[in-house]
């Protein structure tokens, strides 16, 4: 019994061994290093798609490492990795060297790109980076506020919370106007336990928790939601903070920017060797960062409390989104 159970474990094991393998075979990755929306972070963008290098620190140091150089890396995807953004495909580099410029096949298919055009007579060719900023105003805010009940049992706090709680739908529903969505999400209802030194846990009572998601398009109602929300039995508000839905037209915008940036420094770059920018050979978009909302922190107490007091007071403020292009140009040197 015990040699055909060692059998089955062989056999499982030899089964799973190639997944294992696959799972951590190396490729080999080409294209242009760029920066990330986050602070330190770096990305390779490839022909089809980016891969964002999570140990690049190790080459940061070295004279060719910077924004637009390209690059040839060896490593693993790493699935398991997940960053803030999400700016590329999490990859972990085993080996980073500078590539030429002539081939960027994609990573694992073995095939070349298109050659790199022929330098014009009496050029050289440099590499710029552009960087631009856009602002808006945002279009849409998500406030989300709960009902937090106790009660000796959790029958009692379950239904004093319900009870809360569509009242507070109800009067958010009203405040928000057409068009504003409302839903509940996050229940809990859970014990709470009294801790005595040298006993054990002892349940005093239970809480029930159940949150109110609220977007709505019409900004000047968003103070009349809260105190709406506050005044029907919400005693937390959790979250407050404003995003752009429709964000294509200040995408464009900073794009367009970051391309006069980069194109602007070529210029420079040919006025100071006294010649002049020829043509531009290649453009690479290296990302644009979607707008990331902003937060708002929002004081309830005296809401919660029912003093009398004006709508609360929201200040919305604006939006930035990142762009950022490289460009290979081809200028005169003047000599």
């Amino acid at each position: 019994m015990l040699k055909a159970m060692m059998r089955a474990a062989l056999v499982a094991a030899l089964c799973c061994a190639p997944l294992s393998v696959a799972a951590a075979q190396e490729i080999t990755v080409r294209g242009r290093l760029a920066r990330t929306v986050e602070a330190g972070g770096w990305v390779i963008g490839a022909a089809k798609q980016k891969y964002l290098v999570i140990n690049a620190s190790k080459w940061k140091d070295e004279s060719w490492f910077r924004a637009g150089v390209m690059v040839e890396a060896t490593g693993r995807v790493r699935p398991d990795v997940v960053t803030t953004q999400m700016e590329g495909t999490p990859f972990e580099a085993s080996t980073l060297r500078p590539a030429a410029a002539a081939t960027e096949p994609e990573a694992g298919d073995g095939a070349a790109a298109p050659q790199q055009q022929a330098m014009m007579p009496g050029t050289t060719r440099v590499v710029v980076t552009g960087d631009a900023t856009a602002r808006a105003k945002p279009d849409t805010a998500l406030v989300t506020v709960a009902v937090v009940t106790q009660a000796q049992t959790a029958l009692a706090a379950q239904q004093e919370n319900a009870r809360k709680t569509d009242a507070v739908v109800r009067a958010v529903r009203d405040a928000a106007g057409a068009g504003a969505e409302v839903e509940t999400s996050g229940y809990n209802l859970q014990p709470q336990y009294v801790y005595r030194q040298n006993e054990a846990p002892t349940i005093q009572g239970y809480q029930a928790r159940n949150a109110v998601n609220v977007t709505l398009s019409d900004l000047a109602r968003v103070g009349g939601v809260i105190d709406a929300a506050t005044g029907a039995g919400a005693n937390n508000v959790e979250n407050l903070s404003f995003t752009l839905r429709n964000d294509k037209a200040t995408r464009g915008a900073a794009l367009a920017d970051a391309t006069r940036d980069a194109l602007a420094k070529a210029q420079t770059v040919a006025q100071a060797l006294g010649g002049r920018v020829v043509r531009v050979v290649e453009v690479e978009e290296m990302g644009a960062q979607r707008p990331v909302p902003v937060y708002r922190a929002v004081d309830t107490m005296s809401r919660v409390a029912g003093a009398a007091a004006p709508q609360t007071p929201v200040e919305i403020g604006t939006l930035d989104i990142h762009s950022q292009v490289t460009l290979v140009v081809e200028i005169t040197t003047g000599q």
